[in-house]
């Protein structure tokens, strides 16, 4: 499909942006340049860069051309490049050759667009024609050779390269040093100047200006009365012509002791102001207009603003019309700094006139000075173009009339040139006529007497001719036509016809140019190739009229014969033998035929193969660490006309003599070493080597490995922390290495108000890591640190110091430490007590101790050290039982923590034990209080029971907080007998053992008539209160009965507890219990027990109070 593509103009002058697509997607954007390359005039040799910087979403590519040919990619010759940093692209040339001067074009393309911007590079040489081929641009010399009448442009290019080597070396003897040339520039104040700086080896040296090879004279200072003058700043020469006119055209040259330096040629063109430049008055913050019209078209003009040239700016405007006679310059933004005299200058011809700005600040105008006036200029233009077209018209009648005049002595010349060459050719083919006639003659006598109606087909010398083979007589009415089907050489001369005694003459001439055969033509373009001190033949076979002119030409230059230059004619045939090769023959062949009828080239290629030259320095340092040395190095100047196979390295340790084979490592020009010590310095030889064989050596500078780069200082320290006997510090690493590894650290320090420095760690003991623990510090005193990093090269600056910091304990809210510390103890009456807690604080804290809120009794022992305070009872007795709380506290907080310390013994026994059947199947016992119950409310009860079955005590209730426990699954016919226990937290006491219970069998005959058993739940036994301590076991329990058996449910705050693994929940035969394995803050509140069956709903609720909660 095709693409709409909208050309645009980019804000940056001189760029031309193409859009490929007329709406675009949201954020995509054209390429476009934010700074374009800038044209260069550089002197041959030099480095030349071109940079550019473009933008564009997505990021265009950056590519590059030339206007005549393709650009070289080569290392020596042209390179690319781009600089992520700086977002540069660069097209660098790092020897600038006059074939590089051209016209070079820089595209930033994506998938949406195109912005192009050309630029210029002008490579300076320094000659009339030769002197202006001398200074003039390479650009320019086929412009030059078209003015001057040069037309052999090869054989100009290579005697200009000569008188170039010739002028340097002249100029050589009296200048060390010439740049800068500038060629001839008008200013606005109708002068032009001549720079160029130079440095003259002899000071007293002379210096003159020609014009046209006719003397100058000049004045050394500028002067009223002086037409030319030289004016020397530092080393920069400045000629000075005033008053110009268009008599001052011409070559124009300056010399230094009799040798010419440069040369520039100034062209004065015939154009002056039709309209001058007025005053133009113009309000702050508005645009001026200037604009004048010329008298004959120009591509641009001069603008000055006070004395300053000016170009295409956000500034300033400068605008051209389509008949190049209408000049603007406008003024954007005028501001008081603006006001002044402005010149235009075109030509030797100059106007100038003032620019007024008036008024105070004010905001950004619209509006334009010196304006208005638009219709006027265009109708004096149109009357100037009229003009201008008329003088050119009657100056190309003038040349038209001086052109036929040359036409026709030429014409007249022609002919009598080829009524020599005619007359001599007649006399020629006369004498070939006849000898072909008189063969003919033989050859068609034998058929005159087979067959007589044969006439002679052509006889010259206004011989008869008849119609025959290849010849048709005709006549159509008045008219008589004479065809020659197939013309060849024999049919060239004069034919006459003739009627009734009148006669009419024309000339037969067969052209026949030299040419070659296609076949043996593209055998010839065949390159040739041979081993230096070897020989080539060429050889190419032709056609055409003699005398035909043969030449061999190589590289140009034609070729005589010589010593080792052979060359052969034969008819239709050149031979070329050239013997003893050397690589220097290399080059293009030409063999050039010509005779009166044209000419015709044919070209082929010899490449005469050598040895190759040594690869070329400087030599680039890659890397010089301690382990590894890697270098690169340019290629050969010549390969001898063979690819490079490897290169063969070799390599000295300085201060030995021996030299260790490295190589050959490859056709890459560039060599890591990883065999070297630290310290060593190496010298390497390198050759290059190709089929045809090996170069002679280049041998490198010493590289010595590790070099002593010492790394760049690590940061300034930073405090971890600071305590009055130890600071800690840290630090990062340096960014610059010194291209080693980092082996520790260095650490000094400083005491404020001091100016030494003392190295912390020991010489010998550098620091590993990245941080240090500073010890040998005084409490209360200010310090400040620096770090030092060392390497292969050993210890490099230090950094910036640390701040200053205290050798002091940091201020720190109390913390305690232990993190596994219990919060509940239980000691035997009798004995001691001891509780231990660890802390952090600084400043250091006040401790207090207090049992149940109140101080501890002088029977209480406290004991405080540095981070730790112990508790101490001895002897414990039960009244010492309570929560012991600590309080440490300082300036910055306090904390607290609390301990439960129980002091109890073993529980004496319970009271007497009674049994009773409430509901058959159970048994309830019921016992009397322990006298310790009151004493210690941790204090419960376990039941045990055997029977006559089963002789074993075995336990049947725990945790029991009452006195009243219920068995069930009593058995009838068995004897049971039940035993009670006193237990706390250091044991249990000795049982209270009940009578023996029998249950006898009871057998009751029913009634036959049926029974409903079923009826709702009902609570037997209900809920009791519970009180138990933190973290006991809580045993709840109650009967029920229903029939159908009721489905059961525990809830607590209302939350049912049936699936939660915390609580150890049964139903045996309508008993129900809860336990809780430890008792917690969070398990207060109300407990509830729902019992549903088909017949009805039955609940009862109870509260558990939680004792000891902080």
């Amino acid at each position: 499909f095709w693409q709409s593509r909208i050309r645009m103009k980019s804000k940056v002058p001189g760029v031309m942006i193409t859009q490929f697509m007329e709406e675009l997607p949201e954020g995509m954007t054209t390429p476009d340049f934010t700074r374009k390359p800038i044209a260069l005039t550089i002197q041959e040799g030099k480095f030349a860069v071109f940079k550019a910087i473009v933008v564009g979403t997505p990021t265009p590519a950056v590519t590059w051309s030339r206007a005549n040919g393709e650009i070289t990619f080569h290392p020596d010759m042209c390179q690319q490049k781009y600089d992520e940093v700086s977002h540069e692209h660069t097209l660098e040339f790092p020897k600038v050759a006059p074939e590089d001067a051209d016209t070079y074009k820089c595209f930033a393309t994506n998938e949406y667009g195109r912005a192009v911007c050309p630029v210029v590079l002008n490579v300076i040489s320094e000659d009339k024609v030769w002197e202006i081929l001398l200074s003039a641009d390479k650009k320019d010399y086929e412009q030059i050779c078209r003015d001057y009448g040069v037309t052999d442009f090869r054989g100009m290019l290579k005697k200009l390269s000569e008188m170039k080597r010739e002028r340097e070396e002249e100029i050589a003897e009296f200048v060390s040093h010439i740049s800068t040339l500038k060629h001839i520039e008008v200013s606005d104040d109708d002068c032009a100047t001549i720079e160029l700086d130079m440095d003259l080896k002899d000071p007293s040296s002379k210096i003159f200006l020609y014009k046209d090879g006719a003397m100058v004279p000049f004045s050394i200072e500028e002067s009223e009365s002086s037409k030319h003058s030289l004016k020397k700043v530092g080393k920069k020469y400045i000629f000075t012509i005033k008053k110009l006119g268009s008599e001052d055209a011409g070559l124009y040259s300056v010399d230094v002791g009799g040798v010419n330096v440069f040369s520039t040629d100034f062209k004065v063109p015939e154009v002056d102001f039709a309209v001058k430049i007025q005053e133009v008055k113009a309000a702050e913050r508005e645009d001026a207009l200037f604009q004048c019209v010329l008298t004959s078209p120009m591509d641009e003009i001069k603008w000055y603003g006070k004395n300053t040239p000016l170009s295409n700016s956000e500034k300033h405007e400068i605008i051209t019309s389509e008949d190049k006679l209408i000049h603007k310059l406008i003024v954007r933004d005028c501001m008081p700094l603006d006001a002044g005299i402005y010149a235009a200058v075109a030509g030797i011809k100059s106007c100038n006139n003032w620019l007024v700005v008036e008024g105070k600040k004010a905001a950004r105008k619209n509006t334009m000075a010196g304006g208005g006036n638009d219709e006027e200029l265009m109708k004096i233009a149109k009357e100037q173009q009229e003009i201008y077209q008329k003088e050119m018209e009657e100056k190309l009648e003038k040349a038209k009339k001086v052109q036929e005049e040359r036409e026709a002595a030429e014409i007249v010349a022609k002919a009598e040139a080829a009524t020599a060459r005619l007359a001599a050719a007649k006399e020629k083919a006369a004498a070939k006529a006849a000898a072909k006639a008189a063969a003919r003659s033989r050859r068609t006598s034998v058929s005159d007497e087979l067959k007589k109606n044969v006439f002679v087909v052509l006889c010259l010398f206004f011989s008869k001719i008849n119609s025959s083979e290849g010849i048709t007589i005709s006549k159509d009415g008045t008219f008589h036509r004479l065809k020659i089907h197939k013309v060849t050489e024999e049919f060239a001369g004069k034919y006459k016809f003739e009627a009734d005694g009148r006669k009419t003459e024309a000339t037969i001439v067969v052209e026949d140019p030299p040419r070659f055969d296609s076949e043996e033509l593209e055998a010839f373009k065949t390159p040739v190739t041979v081993k230096k001190g070897h020989k080539a033949t060429f050889k190419l076979p032709f056609i055409g009229r003699e005398p035909i002119k043969v030449q061999w030409y190589l590289e140009g230059e034609e070729l005589m014969e010589e010593s080792n230059i052979k060359i052969e004619h034969s008819e239709g045939c050149s031979r070329l033998f050239l013997t003893k090769l050397q690589r220097k023959d290399s080059g293009e062949v030409k063999i050039k035929l010509k005779n009166e009828f044209g000419t015709v080239e044919a070209f082929s290629q010899l490449l005469v193969m050598d040895k190759p030259t040594p690869p070329m320095g400087p030599l680039e340092i890659v890397e010089a660490s301690s382990h590894t040395i890697e270098f690169k190095w340019r290629p050969p100047k010549d390969s001898g006309g063979c690819k490079i196979g490897n290169y063969i390295l070799e390599r000295q340790q300085v201060g030995r003599n021996t030299w260790k084979k490295v190589g050959p490592i490859g056709p890459e020009a560039i060599y890591k070493d990883s065999d070297v010590d630290h310290g060593r310095r190496y010298c390497y030889r390198i050759r290059v080597e190709t089929e045809i064989g090996t170069s002679e050596l280049m041998e490198t500078e010493d590289i010595q490995a590790g070099t002593k780069a010492y790394p760049a200082p690590p940061s300034a320290p930073k405090v971890v922390s600071a305590f009055k006997k130890c600071i800690t510090l840290s630090w990062s690493p340096p960014s610059d290495t010194g291209g080693t590894n980092i082996l520790g650290y260095n650490v000094e320090k400083r005491k404020k108000g001091s100016n030494l420095w003392g190295q912390v760690n020991p010489p010998e003991m550098m620091i590993r890591a990245k941080e240090f623990a500073v010890k040998d510090v005084v409490e209360g005193m200010e310090y400040e640190f620096r770090v030092s990093a060392i390497n292969d090269s050993g210890a490099g600056e230090f950094s910036s110091p640390s701040e200053f910091v205290f050798a002091r304990d940091p201020k720190m809210r109390p913390r305690f430490t232990d993190s596994k510390i219990k919060s509940f103890m239980v000691v035997r009456a009798g004995n001691s007590a001891r509780f231990t807690t660890n802390f952090e604080a600084s400043p250091w804290p006040e401790v207090t101790w207090v049992k149940d809120g109140v101080p501890v009794s002088k029977k209480v022992t406290i004991s405080n050290a540095e981070g730790t305070s112990q508790l101490l009872i001895p002897s414990a007795e039960r009244s010492d039982s309570g929560i012991y709380t600590i309080l440490v506290k300082n300036i910055v907080g306090q904390e607290t923590f609390s301990v439960e310390i129980r002091v109890t013994d073993e529980p004496k026994p319970p009271g007497p034990v009674e049994l009773d059947e409430n509901v058959p199947g159970t048994v309830t016992i019921s016992w009397t209080a322990s006298p310790d119950e009151k004493r210690d409310d941790r204090l419960h009860y376990m039941v045990t029971k055997r029977d006559s079955v089963k002789t074993a005590w075995h336990t049947v209730a725990d945790h029991i907080f009452n006195n009243k426990f219920t068995a069930c699954n009593i058995m009838p016919g068995r004897e049971y007998q039940f035993r009670v226990y006193a237990k706390n937290d250091m044991g249990s006491s000795k049982p209270s053992e009940s009578a023996k219970w029998l249950i006898s069998f009871t057998v009751n005959i029913p009634d036959s008539k049926t029974c409903n058993l079923q009826c709702p739940p009902k609570f037997l036994v209900p809920l009791k209160l519970h009180t138990a301590p933190q973290g006991y076991e809580c045993y709840m329990s109650c009967a029920i009965k229903g029939d159908p058996t009721p489905h059961v449910t525990w809830l607590r705050n209302s939350i049912s507890l049936n699936t939660n693994t915390n609580y150890y929940i049964s139903n045996t035969c309508g008993v129900c219990s809860l336990l809780i394995l430890r008792v917690g803050p969070k398990d207060t509140g109300e407990y509830k027990i729902v019992a549903e069956n088909s017949m009805g709903r039955a609940e009862c609720s109870t509260k558990l109070t939680v004792r000891g909660k902080s």
